[in-house]
């Protein structure tokens, strides 16, 4: 399997615009014609592109540097020279570009084919024959191209989903997302075997679906960059809810919770803010009489009511997640109706 890669530092250059000409008007029987040199061609835009079909940017591995082609310089009989050739750089919807040198993010690929020109080519130099006046009627000058605008730049990727699902490591996040999507990670009885972002569609009808983002698992310490998780956090920055798996075998089910809400807080706080669910695995293996017990202890803890905010599920017999997914969709529904409403109103 190819590495996922969802950061990576470029740097782009556009074309040096073409030089102006300094050319004069020689024909038969038009021995000192007026000037007629040309301007220089535009140099070519390094851009990017939005492609539906790419998830990461491997495409881009072992590539630094894009350089867009040279604009020619002008001719005679005021002929422009041909602009410089454009370079394209095919990247994954959700792609956010920043400037590595200020740190400024310059534009958020949200879209399919969405377009941003990361680097402009110089404007080509003017030709003699501009500088005809009435005082002077033969320039012999001419104004070379501009150089092209040059830029290091960091793409990160940042996955569209609406759901995004974080737990510890083995708390069957994989294997939840492979019961309920069209997602296939790889699904082992160890801790991390989820070590790369995954997407799956989740559908509850022909036309009523939700995309939810699987990322490694989360552990204490992970906003200071311990563990997997915390490489790939953004990448449920952009989700409507979150959905907290937790394994029904942990002691404390609440100090998990709080856990996993402290590591999103910690690494940014918005994270903490989104809409939640929480989801109890493995129901199913778990036999000790202290079911009932645990489970009344912690909705009064947590203050949350179960099938509205808390499921207890078990992924692998598939129980109770007809459920889950049915409310899930009500939540991404309502928060991106609430969106739209808010961009009316700025609008």
């Amino acid at each position: 399997m190819g590495h996922f890669i969802d950061e990576k530092r470029l740097k782009v250059i556009g074309g040096k615009g073409g030089d102006g000409c300094v050319s004069f008007r020689r024909e038969k029987f038009i021995p000192f014609g007026g000037p007629d040199g040309g301007h220089g061609g535009d140099g070519g835009n390094v851009i990017l592109v939005t492609k539906d079909n790419l998830h990461a940017l491997s495409t881009l591995r072992g590539k630094v540097k894009f350089t867009a082609g040279n604009g020619e310089p002008g001719k005679g009989s005021n002929c422009t020279g041909a602009k410089g050739g454009d370079i394209i750089i095919e990247v994954p919807v959700g792609t956010q570009v920043k400037d590595e040198d200020t740190g400024f993010i310059l534009t958020d690929l949200t879209v399919k084919g969405q377009e941003f020109i990361a680097a402009r080519g110089g404007k080509g130099g003017a030709g003699n024959l501009v500088f005809k006046n009435s005082v002077n009627q033969a320039p012999r000058t001419a104004i070379p191209g501009e150089e092209g605008q040059e830029r290091n730049l960091v793409l990160e990727l940042k996955l569209i989903a609406d759901v995004g699902l974080v737990g510890y490591p083995n708390a069957g996040k994989s294997t939840l997302i492979s019961k309920i999507s069209n997602a296939h990670p790889e699904v082992a009885a160890y801790p991390f075997t989820t070590l790369t972002p995954s997407l799956g569609v989740v559908n509850l009808s022909q036309w009523d679906f939700f995309v939810m983002a699987d990322i490694p698992g989360i552990i204490v310490g992970a906003h200071e960059g311990k563990g997997l998780g915390f490489k790939f956090l953004r990448h449920i920055e952009r989700t409507q809810v979150l959905l907290y798996l937790i394994d029904c075998f942990e002691e404390d089910w609440n100090e998990v919770f709080k856990a996993l809400k402290k590591e999103l807080k910690l690494f940014n706080p918005l994270l903490a803010q989104k809409t939640f669910v929480v989801g109890i695995n493995k129901i199913d293996s778990y036999l000790s009489e202290d079911f009932e017990e645990r489970k009344k202890a912690f909705l009064k803890k947590t203050r949350l009511k179960e099938n509205k905010n808390v499921f207890f599920i078990s992924g692998l017999k598939e129980l109770g997640l007809d459920e889950l997914k049915e409310k899930l969709f009500m939540i991404v529904k309502e928060e991106k109706k609430n969106k739209d409403s808010d961009q009316t109103v700025l609008s």
